[in-house]
């Protein structure tokens, strides 16, 4: 029987929900540093960073295809439909928990999560996919990791480089280079979280038999590169207050080595067809370049909570689209 033409409908308006709200969630991690600094003023830095979202999420679709495949196969599920309407609703919940909070929380984690337990719940433990969703979990706990040792040697490095310039000159220059790792932060972000709702959307046609093979169609991605760029235009002003002020005091060079750092581990997982999550590069970069700057001055206690958070998105997301699935279906 052939889902009806509404009950498609209701999953991309629930994908590009989804979407919008990670354009807004992880914004700050595009924009904070370079906020924070004073770089670039807030609505110009909103406005770059949805350009330059856009830009990164026509290019690419790897990410898609991985988040689209890796988890289930959505040919052999009957109930796909259902399954990623469960999957997106407890995704969203969980993104606007933290989001209201103001916790960096991954949007990735939240998704990928969430479909491993639909999926489970939905469908049986034999349809979900355990090695790929292995393969994804270990992107997202490794790059973490690799942002904030790559972070940690870029700033030591830069310290060294300009131990005797005067402050106030190696500010003035990074101030202006900050403008740039913005825009490729902006960039790499639409590369790889865009692609996030277009896999889950893929997912879905071809689930509903409305789509022969796991191909990300044009118009799921521009509807998908839009939905991110508007919601980046709205700004998540809470998470930019916690990235820009509360983990370290951050100065432009930090901000550029940070940024410098967080766009390269990113990029560099967009090629790999990897989705990473935005938040954990960021947050890990900047946490690496404030123990190079001064391990004292980074609030650990603060970066405790998020990396506590980081660690229960998973668990928790995939318990509540289990929950949801049970209810409505």
């Amino acid at each position: 029987m052939e889902t009806p033409i509404i009950v498609i409908g209701i999953v991309i308006f629930l994908a590009l929900a989804f979407d919008f709200i990670n354009g807004f969630h992880d914004t700050a991690n595009a924009i904070a540093t370079s906020v924070s600094t004073r770089a670039l003023k807030p609505r110009t830095a909103i406005i770059l960073a949805a350009i330059m979202n856009f830009v990164g999420a026509i290019m690419f679709t790897g990410v898609a295809k991985k988040i689209g495949g890796s988890v289930a196969d959505p040919a052999s599920l009957d109930n796909g439909i259902e399954v990623v309407i469960a999957t997106l609703l407890a995704a969203i919940i969980w993104n606007l928990a933290t989001w209201w909070l103001g916790i960096p929380s991954s949007s990735s984690h939240a998704l990928i999560g969430a479909l491993a337990g639909a999926v489970f719940v939905g469908a049986g433990s034999n349809h979900v996919k355990w090695s790929g969703f292995v393969e994804i979990v270990e992107g997202l706990l490794l790059s973490p990791l690799i942002a904030f040792v790559v972070g940690y040697i870029i700033m030591t490095i830069l310290k060294w480089i300009f131990a005797k310039k005067s402050p106030h000159t190696v500010n003035k220059g990074f101030r202006m280079m900050q403008i740039v790792t913005a825009a490729a932060q902006s960039f790499t972000h639409g590369t790889n979280d865009a692609q996030k709702a277009m896999g889950i959307i893929t997912f879905a046609l071809v689930s509903s038999g409305r789509l022969e093979h796991l191909e990300v169609p044009l118009w799921v991605k521009i509807a998908a590169a839009t939905s991110m760029a508007l919601g980046t235009s709205i700004g998540g002003w809470k998470i930019i207050k916690t990235m820009g002020t509360k983990i370290f005091k951050i100065e432009p060079i930090n901000g550029f080595a940070a940024d410098f750092t967080s766009a390269s581990v990113i990029f560099g997982a967009t090629l790999l067809h990897l989705p990473v999550s935005t938040t954990h590069a960021v947050t890990s970069a900047i946490l690496g370049v404030g123990s190079a700057k001064r391990f004292s001055e980074v609030k650990w206690s603060l970066a405790g909570r998020i990396v506590v958070t980081w660690f229960i998105t998973i668990p928790i997301s995939a318990v509540l689209a289990g929950i949801i699935y049970k209810i409505l279906f």
